[in-house]
């Protein structure tokens, strides 16, 4: 993945680690996004957490670490999630209304608003055969890594809500 090193990039790799790895200095943050090309000073990272609304949560063993508010319906901060899919799964089952699949695309339908809270939750589950989500009103287009990884993505995502009752 090649990042540019732009305030808006920052800030969204900002929330992708707090989302995904529990951090609980400024000082640790500030090395895995020089680990990711980003070079900041903690004037800049304390500007950027504020910014983003960031706060201080408690994890389920009580160590305090940084969260974002999220996207979607629910918007406190919380603490970064062991099990993204667990997460997903239950949006999934929440919303999701059909799949369909051709090469790299997976088409996902919701209800009408539904698809950004789908797409978010998608993205932040950090599946490495996804590249990327785009969402409208009732409807989420995924693209998969492979050429041809559509079928296999689609078919996680249906095994994720379960069997058809």
């Amino acid at each position: 993945m090649t990042l540019p090193t732009t305030r808006a990039a920052r800030h969204r790799r900002i929330v992708e680690l707090l989302d995904r790895t529990e951090v609980a200095s400024q000082a640790v943050l500030a090395e895995l996004l020089a680990a990711d090309g980003f070079a900041v000073t903690q004037a800049t990272l304390s500007r950027d957490l504020d910014e983003l609304g960031a706060v201080k949560v408690p994890t389920a063993g009580g160590e305090l670490v940084y969260a974002v508010p999220a996207e979607g319906g629910d918007s406190r901060p919380l603490a970064p999630e062991v099990d993204g899919a667990a997460r997903l799964g239950k949006v999934a089952q929440d919303v999701l209304v059909s799949v369909e699949h051709s090469a790299n695309i997976v088409v996902l339908r919701t209800p009408p608003g539904g698809a950004q809270y789908l797409a978010s939750a998608i993205d932040r589950s950090a599946w490495p055969e996804v590249i990327g989500t785009v969402a409208g009103d009732d409807t989420v287009l995924l693209v998969t890594r492979a050429p041809d990884g559509a079928a296999e993505v689609a078919a996680a995502i249906l095994s994720l809500v379960g069997p058809r009752r």
